[in-house]
């Protein structure tokens, strides 16, 4: 799991290769798995796997996230807000899983915020998004997964590098 965590990048190119139903399906599943305030699950995803689509999500905040038009596959990950107050970190934590389950099965991933983000003047990208896909206003919009094979390399984290001053024990 070390290894996993170290090797783990943002990736931002994809090789032009459709995503396999076995690994998706492995994907979603461990988001299902991940843990949530109280057992609660508040999240849900959308997975999308229609490129017309995912060029219009790839749109919704300017650069930042046109990357995600070459990407085979986007997974939006939202969740019911009325559920609980924790519901960013239950989706945080879900999504997070997806992106070391994608990794461990030789794919890349990048998150893309889209809570409190702007898509223009007019619109969050959570609104922008809402429309494209259907998304009942009684779901919150945390961020999209942009996931496929990696047409990119990046070198694992070298923990020389690490910030270890960050870390402290038993007072600040």
């Amino acid at each position: 799991m070390l290894e996993l965590i170290k090797s783990r990048r943002s990736i931002r190119r994809y090789q032009d290769k459709a995503v396999e139903q076995e690994k998706l399906d492995a994907i979603l599943k461990s988001a299902l798995m991940a843990p949530s305030s109280r057992g609660r699950r508040p999240w849900e995803f959308i997975v999308v796997n229609d490129r017309e689509k995912i060029k219009k999500l790839s749109l919704c905040r300017g650069p930042s996230s046109r990357f995600l038009a070459d990407a085979p596959l986007a997974v939006i990950v939202a969740a019911k807000g009325e559920i609980g107050s924790v519901w960013v970190e239950d989706a945080s934590i879900a999504a997070a899983y997806m992106q070391l389950a994608a990794h461990s099965l030789g794919l890349g991933s990048c998150w893309i915020q889209v809570r409190d983000r702007a898509h223009d003047d007019k619109q969050t990208a959570e609104e922008y998004i809402r429309e494209i896909v259907n998304i009942p206003g009684s779901l919150n919009v945390l961020c999209m997964l942009a996931v496929g094979y990696p047409a990119e390399e990046k070198p694992a984290h070298d923990e020389e590098k690490l910030l270890y001053d960050k870390i402290h024990y038993n007072r600040y």
